[in-house]
């Protein structure tokens, strides 16, 4: 009997240990997981192998992870294309979603809204602007040496513009539009950013997207346009940046001399507060 009651007992306490070993194993799992997406929100837009190489797990294993959190809607995909001919083609790279910021925690967000709105009763909307402006100095000086090193060509500038926004997780990216259109009259690049790290915020003050854009505008040297913003509902955050019109007297794709702009942002009778709408 006490045998019995023995064996019992070994089978009992071997079906615990199991239990617990399951246990210890999805823990670690989701240790494991929220690094992978915390790292993701201070590296992204980042690759898996970039991912794997800062955490020190295999690719396999962090692409199990990745996969997860996808499934989850806490990280979304963003394909980068490279600006160098024959590259091949575009690169997977990872950012945060909206669902996923909130998993990590919007209190510093919340504390921000609510400054910035005791800040402009307080002081007026002005202040409000001129701490937006202030957010992007820094950018705006980091920046100017990179598009100053890019040439003349405003083409060139864009890209260069693309590239150290992606560097900033805003995933940039630029494309043409006009080269190739028989009929078109003016040519022009949109510059396009995937992601917004304040996209919040810039929702509930229209301030910081007009900041941007006039830093933009600035660092081009040209009138620049919001199309589109992510904080105001779109897909993306669209710029258009006019680079001049097609000269009909030559070959039809030559660029006309008028080209010099005269740079006075938001050339257009839409009212601010609404040109970052879709």
């Amino acid at each position: 009997m006490s045998h019995s009651v023995a064996s019992g007992h070994a089978r009992v306490s071997s079906g615990f240990e199991g239990t617990d070993d399951a246990d210890s194993r999805r823990a670690v799992d989701e240790r494991t997981r929220d690094k992978v997406l915390s790292a993701v929100l201070e590296h992204g837009p980042v690759s898996a192998a970039e991912l794997g190489d800062r955490l020190g797990y295999t690719s396999a294993a962090v692409r199990r992870h990745l996969d997860a959190l996808s499934r989850d809607g806490l990280i979304e995909v963003k394909v980068v294309g490279s600006r160098s001919p024959g590259a091949g083609r575009p690169a997977r790279r990872y950012v945060l979603s909206q669902r996923g910021q909130t998993r990590l925690g919007n209190d510093y967000l919340h504390i921000a809204q609510a400054a910035l709105g005791q800040l402009g009763d307080l002081a007026g909307p002005d202040a409000v602007r001129q701490f937006a402006a202030g957010r992007f100095a820094d950018m705006e000086e980091r920046y100017r040496p990179i598009i100053e090193s890019a040439g003349e060509r405003l083409e060139d500038k864009a890209a260069a513009l693309a590239e150290a926004l992606s560097t900033d997780g805003f995933v940039g990216s630029t494309r043409e539009i006009g080269r190739n259109a028989p009929n078109a009259s003016m040519l022009s690049v949109q510059l396009c950013q995937g992601h917004c790290p304040i996209q919040e915020l810039a929702a509930s003050f229209p301030d910081f997207c007009e900041q941007e854009t006039e830093v933009f505008a600035r660092l081009l040297g040209v009138d620049v346009r919001r199309l589109s913003t992510l904080a105001g509902g779109g897909h993306v955050c669209t710029t258009h940046i006019p680079i001049g019109r097609v000269a009909r007297s030559g070959t039809g794709s030559e660029l006309s001399d008028s080209r010099t702009p005269a740079l006075h942002t938001y050339a257009t009778n839409v009212p601010k507060h609404q040109q970052g709408r879709p």
